[in-house]
């Protein structure tokens, strides 16, 4: 076998799937294991990944996760990280905990950028400065203001936890996977139970890391455009470094029930609340890629669609509001799949169970639908090919593929390559073979590894948690002298001494970054093409999709009156979810999976540049297909928007309360964005379309129009009516096309048909006015955590910006609001939202812990800005970071769409240079120019605070408004 760099080959294979080269090296000191993927992708990825099997709930591995990036070797400053956040192009930069395995991965398109942060995290993993201190601000700690006072307890990782167990559906995800694995280590919580954290030591911390992050245990992961013999070279200088030591250990296999199982569980409820319900089945190993696949095409099968069959009963059946649990779960070693009902009556509980298994029988008694099937094959076989990763990186994707056979044992590409697997499928698909009829009978209905998990609301629990903290701290406080209580006090002081101390500048500059002359100085420029016909506009933007067609209808929702905007993404759901006239929605649904990428509804509103349109508000319906199936496309869309019915009650009751379910679910969990929705609402009139479309207000909405649906279906109906009137003509719709010029003058008759088939008629713009929110509103929900916002329109209030407040706006989070909110604070994270297009900033806190201390921070942001003396390392930091920004790298569909958006937004590359212009020549008269603007936020601003209400009524604030959600 080849050897180089101290790592000798133990396996090549091409995976033309993802046009790559797979080379699996071990490294002979140590017998670390590299995954080396060679391709032209030039968003280079690497990750390094550990097993970290929790041996307890005290979130030792998560907490670890957070102190290893808090200083190293190399990099002895109190946050490497954060100096990464600041000044780098960095596509993705993160670590993540997992039930067993911690990842580190990064990524950037840039070489130079890319290797300084392989350096960082490699220096982090293996050479961590870790210290109690670290350990105290990431884990736990205990404070007294002073003495004989109640102690409290502080910690990123903490609050970020106390977050979690405030979620319903969090709690139901992880009490479903300790169910269905009771004997092995998924049955704790490695992110940690706040209840448990507590208890982890520092000798244990420290031990954790010894044992476990060494090359022995370690899973390197290379993918991307650069030099694969660098790779291994850059890894052998840190891996040489150590001896051979023990591999990690494996989360063993659960042995298998002898019969089904109940667990009962409760989450703390506002008011009565009501169930949920989930049927788990434990299942074999990830390794086998042929199962894998296969299971994963049953599980789009079962659940993937509106009319799926299993999620088609369980939403019939009445039971419940929405389908919930975690689905196909295949991170792990030995897969489960879980599916359920929220919001189920208590009376009702027991019959979940028996309906989830009757439909499994029926299916197999009366075998899957062939439409089922090929749905199900074709979108999971598109997925595949298509490779769409989102925002996240495609290596990335590739890299936890892998690892789901690699930590166990198995060849890591096994799993990446789909190409067999998939064909063998079919073939057994195509000979008439009833494959996914005896997975259910073998994994499913004679399995009795299964397990049913009851989540009961309990609208005392919140307060009964909070009692259990206060009782637990006065224990401890009782166990401890007066001395010991005072040591405690010296201990906090010298933390937030340690954390408020500036790093040393020349530690700080030992840090690897780009410079502002290492930046490109023109913007990216994607391809855009704009035509006229037919009454409507079609934008074409010539990029190489492989052979896809992405395809984007926007409907101006501008011409609607404000009370139908709560309606819109019920609305959009209900063009695709509820059949037309000649096909039911069933029958609508299959053919979409069956013959397309897939159809989906979305709303978009922001502000523009326009002065005679301030606002953009679109309803979207986006489509993919391969080229060759655009007609099959057209012709759906053609059906949806000309012969769609509104008119089944009992659907469309389904589709609402799906939504109030999820807006429910929605509001602990992504907190800040409620605050922030909430904020804006009376800033701008794209915030306030956003608030009615997704925010509190649509939340209530959503309540009272499902009693509207029971009590006064027809007044539903004519509105919606009303929508399809004022939304659906030529005059009204942009038509977005990414695709290549060939395949677009292939597709052009197709986009002609479809715009003719619509009316002729241009109904008015409405404009909307802002309503007037209340200076100070207080939102209630049974959390353990808060999230805090404050927030002002500046142009209002005379101020105007160029593109340097973004390098302003990237500074303040990762720096004074990092410091202040979550160092110091013990909050998750805190954000700066600054929109240049409106002139509007709001501060936002994410699963924080305070509340009026929050808003004092946010108050004095304008006069650190102005008393700091802000460093040339500092602005150069800034500028690199907001530059990252703006070339963050995106995949052709996003790239398609984005072109759009800036110009329906009034933006053409000329304005876009310049903003790039202001950047890269920030100065410090920016940062004191965006100073001003803080401290009109701070006199002038509103403030909106969602969390619980003890948080609410101990506030030194008064509200103008509390609302219990």
């Amino acid at each position: 076998m080849a050897k180089k760099h101290g790592f000798r080959l133990i396996a090549e294979r091409e995976v033309p799937e993802i046009s790559s080269r797979a080379l699996l090296y071990e490294h002979e000191r140590t017998g670390g294991q590299v995954l080396s993927m060679v391709n032209s992708d030039e968003n280079k990825v690497f990750g390094i990944s550990f097993r970290t099997t929790p041996a307890d709930s005290t979130g030792l591995p998560h907490i670890l996760e957070h102190s290893v990036l808090c200083g190293s070797r190399k990099y002895p400053v109190k946050e490497p990280f954060v100096e990464l956040l600041k000044g780098s192009l960095q596509t993705f930069l993160n670590a993540m905990t997992f039930p067993d395995k911690t990842c580190y991965p990064v990524a950037s398109a840039n070489a130079q950028d890319f290797y300084n942060l392989v350096d960082v995290y490699l220096d982090a993993v293996f050479f961590p400065r870790l210290t109690r201190n670290v350990l105290r601000q990431e884990g736990w700690h205990y404070e007294q203001k002073d003495a004989g006072e109640p102690l409290t307890c502080k910690g990123v990782v903490y609050n970020e936890m106390k977050g979690a167990y405030s979620s319903p559906d969090s709690l139901l995800y992880e009490y479903s996977q300790h169910a269905v694995f009771p004997d092995t280590a998924y049955s704790l919580d490695s992110g940690g139970d706040p209840d448990v954290i507590p208890q982890l030591s520092f000798e244990r911390f420290m031990a954790f890391h010894r044992e476990h992050y060494h090359p022995s245990n370690a899973f390197a992961f290379f993918w991307g455009n650069d030099d694969p013999e660098k790779r291994l070279a850059v890894l052998d200088e840190y891996f040489d470094r150590f001896e051979q030591g023990e591999p990690g250990r494996m989360v063993r296999l659960q042995p298998p029930f002898a019969a089904p199982q109940t667990v009962t569980r409760h989450y703390p409820s506002s008011g009565e609340g009501r169930s949920m319900v989930t049927v788990n089945f434990g299942l074999p190993e990830t390794s086998d890629p042929d199962l894998n696949l296969a299971l994963n095409v049953l599980e789009h099968l079962l659940i993937g669609l509106p009319s799926s069959p299993l999620r088609k009963a369980l939403l019939d059946s009445g039971l419940g509001e929405d389908i919930t649990g975690v689905g196909l779960e295949t991170d792990i070693r030995q897969m489960y799949f879980s599916t359920g009902l929220k919001g189920v009556a208590l009376e009702d509980v027991d019959k979940v169970e028996d309906l989830v298994l009757d439909t499994l029988r029926q299916i197999v008694e009366q075998g899957a639908h062939p439409h089922d099937v090929e749905a199900a094959l074709n979108s999971e076989e598109f997925a595949l090919r298509e490779n769409n990763t989102g925002n996240y990186p495609r290596g990335m994707s590739a890299m936890f593929r892998g690892l789901s056979t690699w930590l166990y044992g198995g060849n890591p590409v096994d799993i990446i390559a789909f190409e067999g697997p998939l064909l063998r499928l079919k073939e057994r698909v195509g000979s008439g073979e009833a494959v996914f009829e005896k997975i259910i009978q073998e994994h499913f209905l004679d399995n009795p590894h299964r397990v049913t998990l009851k989540l009961f609301p309990d609208p005392e629990l919140a307060e009964k948690v909070r009692r259990k903290e206060r009782e637990r701290l006065e224990d401890v406080r009782q166990s401890m002298t007066e001395e010991e209580q005072a040591r405690l006090r010296d201990i906090a002081d010298h933390l937030r001494e340690q954390q408020s101390k500036p790093d040393d500048p020349e530690k700080l500059a030992a840090i690897p970054r780009l410079s502002p002359s290492d930046l490109p100085p023109r913007n990216q420029i994607i391809p855009l093409e704009s035509y006229e016909r037919d009454e409507s506009c079609t934008l074409l933007h010539d990029l190489d999709t492989s052979g896809i067609l992405y395809l984007d209808l926007g409907f101006d929702l501008c011409r609607l009156p404000e009370r139908l905007l709560p309606y819109v993404p019920l609305f959009g759901r209900a063009l695709l979810e509820m059949g037309t006239e000649h096909s039911d929605y069933v029958t609508l649904t299959k053919r979409i999976a069956r013959k397309t990428g897939g159809i989906e509804p979305m709303t978009y509103a922001a502000p523009t540049l326009l002065t005679d349109a301030p606002c953009v508000s679109k309803l979207f319906l986006r489509c993919k297909c391969t080229v060759d199936r655009a007609d099959e496309l057209f012709s759906i869309l053609l059906e949806v928007l000309t012969q769609c019915r509104m008119d089944n009650k009992d659907r469309f009751r389904q589709m609402v309360l799906e939504a109030k379910a999820r807006a429910e679910q929605r509001m602990i969990p992504s907190g800040h964005n409620a605050v922030a929705a909430r904020l804006r609402a009376g800033m701008h009139e794209a915030g306030l379309t956003n608030e009615l479309m997704h925010g509190v207000t649509n939340l209530f909405y959503l309540r009272e129009l499902a009693q509207r649906v029971e009590n006064d279906f027809p007044a539903v109906l004519r509105d919606l009516q009303e929508m399809r009137e004022l939304l659906f003509s030529r005059n009204n719709l942009i038509i977005n096309v990414t695709a290549s010029e060939d395949d677009f003058a292939e597709i052009m008759p197709g986009i002609t048909s479809l715009t003719r088939a619509l009316p002729d008629a241009m109904n008015p713009r409405l404009e909307r006015t802002p309503c007037s929110y209340p200076e100070r509103e207080a939102l209630i929900l049974p959390a353990q955590v808060n999230y805090v916002g404050k927030g002002a329109n500046l142009r209002e209030l005379g101020m105007e910006f160029n593109g340097a407040a973004n390098a302003v706006s990237k500074f303040l989070r990762a720096g004074f609001l990092w410091d202040q909110v979550r160092v110091l604070g013990g909050a998750y994270g805190a954000f700066c939202m600054f929109d240049i297009f409106s002139g509007t900033l709001c501060f936002v806190s994410y699963r924080d812990p305070n509340l009026d201390n929050t808003l004092r921070v946010f108050d004095h942001v304008g006069s650190y800005l102005r008393d700091t003396a802000l460093s040339h390392d500092d602005i150069e930091k800034s500028v690199i970071g907001a530059i990252g920004e703006m070339d963050s790298h995106m995949l052709p569909d996003a790239k398609g769409f984005t072109s759009m958006i800036r110009h329906l937004s009034g933006v053409d590359d000329a304005w876009r240079q310049q903003i790039r212009e202001d950047i890269l020549n920030t100065t410090s008269g920016d940062f004191r120019h965006f100073a001003e603007a803080a401290r009109l936020v701070a006199e002038h601003g509103r403030s909106v605070v969602l969390g619980s209400e003890e948080a609410i009524q101990t506030s030194i604030h008064e509200f103008s408004k509390t609302t219990i959600l």
